[in-house]
């Protein structure tokens, strides 16, 4: 497998050694993590769409528009409240 070099300022580079360390892992092997356990915009709206299919088929609860960005603004709002709380 080739080596990539990826180039980022030295306090991101510091920041991604702390979160290695804090892990147990090297920072490559936590790049990689990472790199492969987000998901993209259309990977998210796939898991969504077939979160909703089973929700209908199984439960029979349809999930709306409305009902998804309700969710979202209440995980957003308690992200930013987690956030706001570390500082």
């Amino acid at each position: 497998m080739p080596d990539v070099m990826i180039r980022v300022p030295d306090h991101v580079r510091d920041r991604l050694a702390v979160l290695a360390e804090a892990r147990g892992v090297s920072i490559r092997s936590l790049v990689q993590e990472f790199a492969e356990s987000t998901l993209t915009l259309q990977e998210r709206e796939d898991r969504a769409e077939r979160a909703r299919a089973y929700l209908a088929e199984h439960f029979g609860v349809h999930v709306t528009d409305e009902d998804s960005d309700l969710i979202q603004r209440k995980i957003e709002d308690a992200f930013a409240n987690r956030s706001e709380a570390a500082a």
